[in-house]
């Protein structure tokens, strides 16, 4: 007897091991279909971590791990094009980007290997009390233990790298689980994390054969740290259960807001604003959803946005001239169209966009006005469908950019530099981009969601020293 699970097919079997089908997420075509992981082995992957994390005397030095760092990056650098490519075809991300997420990949572990140079603990002033004199304090920093990595489907390498490359280099062991729509590109990195010379124990796979058995992994009593990158509503629940003294860093999404001030230059913004928008068909953490244009230059604001959201290539992401994809699954598409529908009936203009051109594929979309109840001015979209509303009063944009439980990056786009600055002060926001799309990145700056948008501080340096705990030694003269 079997059952469908998401793609994959369950047998009652306990014989007979469960695959996971891989398909292309543009034509939903077969990749490869690839074995999960069961209870029994989850047990053994967590035996495994906890031994090698117990033999302190065998722990790697960090000029050991800093090599195997750079072996990796070599090893990644020598299959960008078969990992572009695999990122394009399981993630459906279009060629181009993926090209430019393998090599942020690359340098991502280059960051890791660099960072090792300044993680270190401080001196702890002494004597200044009586009871203090003649002492010495300073802290070091240790590894905090197992981590369990739950990644997300966007960024199938650069993602997987963010939760790795940091436990690599701060020496904790790693047990990563990969989107179960995009499982090949974190298959693959691991592969070649252990052809670099770390042991197999100190960075696992595990691709479960249900989504319990992922709970059981984020929630067992050895693990010391979470890291998630998923919904809000599967973090929170996971942040929950930790098992006591857990530590976790949980990035979820948001509806990122944009205000565009009468004093922007629009032949210089739209190009970026349409980059934040549709960038990956939507499907990023910090998208640009919400546009906030000032009524003086709204309406050529939306004209001139119009017109180069229309003339988006759109289709197949493993042509190198594509620049919106397809959503990762159906239901992702139907979920957006529906949204998109809603809004319509409710009063929003569509401006462009709104159709399906495949089972995956949608329309890059722009809806004007929508009513501040429906779900594409509540809710992360996660799909491209940009929307845009007009305000007269600074103040206005920016409480309504605010008034949503979600905080993440937001951008203002301005020429006038005391509304740029009273906007980048008052918006409800991790970072705040000036003239810059909301989408911006580097993977050593800090990125963090506030509220129910995430918990912790992203970043390769930030996530080491989140997965480090400081010892204080401190010691008597005489």
């Amino acid at each position: 007897m079997t059952a469908w699970l998401g793609g994959r097919t369950s047998s009652t079997d306990s014989q007979e091991r469960t695959m996971l089908q891989v398909v292309q997420a543009y034509d939903r075509a077969p990749i490869e279909e690839i074995a999960t992981d069961d209870a029994t082995a989850l047990e053994a992957k967590l035996k495994a971590a906890e031994k090698v994390f117990r033999d302190r005397d065998h722990w790697l030095k960090p000029h050991e791990r800093m090599a195997i760092l750079r072996r990796l990056a070599g090893l990644l650098a020598a299959k960008r094009d078969h990992f572009a490519m695999q990122i394009a075809r399981e993630g459906g991300k279009p060629l181009p980007d993926a090209i430019i997420e393998t090599t942020r990949a690359i340098d991502g572990v280059q960051n890791a290997a660099d960072e090792l140079r300044n993680l270190a603990g401080r001196e702890i002033p002494m004597g200044l009390s009586p009871a203090a004199a003649d002492r010495w304090a300073f802290t070091t920093r240790e590894p905090i233990g197992i981590v369990a990595a739950i990644s997300a489907f966007n960024h199938p390498l650069n993602l997987i790298v963010h939760q790795v490359a940091p436990a690599i280099a701060t020496g904790c062991p790693v047990i990563i689980k990969p989107a179960g729509t995009t499982p090949l590109s974190c298959r693959d990195f691991v592969a070649l994390v252990h052809e670099a010379g770390l042991p197999e124990a100190w960075c696992q796979t595990f691709i479960p054969e249900s989504t319990e058995l992922a709970e059981k992994l984020a929630t067992d009593r050895r693990v010391a740290f979470l890291s998630f990158i998923g919904s809000a509503k599967v973090g929170w629940y996971l942040h929950s259960k930790l098992a006591h003294g857990a530590r976790s860093a949980l990035e979820h999404g948001g509806v990122a807001p944009a205000i565009v001030d009468r004093s922007a230059d629009l032949d210089k913004i739209i190009e970026p604003m349409v980059k934040g928008g549709y960038y990956h068909a939507g499907q990023v953490c910090v998208s640009t959803q919400r546009i906030f244009a000032h009524r003086d230059i709204a309406e050529a604001f939306t004209d001139r946005l119009v017109a180069r959201v229309k003339k988006l290539r759109v289709g197949d992401p493993t042509l190198k001239d594509t620049e919106v994809g397809p959503l990762i699954q159906p239901r992702e598409a139907d979920r957006v169209a529906s949204w998109v529908e809603e809004a319509v009936k409710g009063g929003a203009k569509l401006a462009t966009g709104g159709g399906r051109i495949s089972e995956t594929t949608l329309e890059p979309t722009v809806l004007v006005d929508p009513a501040v109840d429906a779900k594409v001015s509540q809710l992360e979209v996660f799909g491209p469908v940009v929307c845009v509303y007009r305000y007269s009063e600074l103040d206005d944009a920016i409480a309504r950019a605010n008034a949503l439980p979600v905080a993440f990056q937001a951008s203002v786009f301005a020429q006038d530099i005391d509304v740029a600055l009273r906007a980048a002060n008052r918006l409800d926001a991790s970072a705040v981009m000036i003239n810059d799309p909301t989408t911006f990145r580097t993977d050593w700056m800090p990125f963090a969601g506030r509220r129910e948008s995430g918990y912790g501080i992203g970043g390769i340096p930030y996530t080491m020293r989140d997965m480090t705990q400081e010892k204080m030694i401190l010691m008597r003269r005489g």
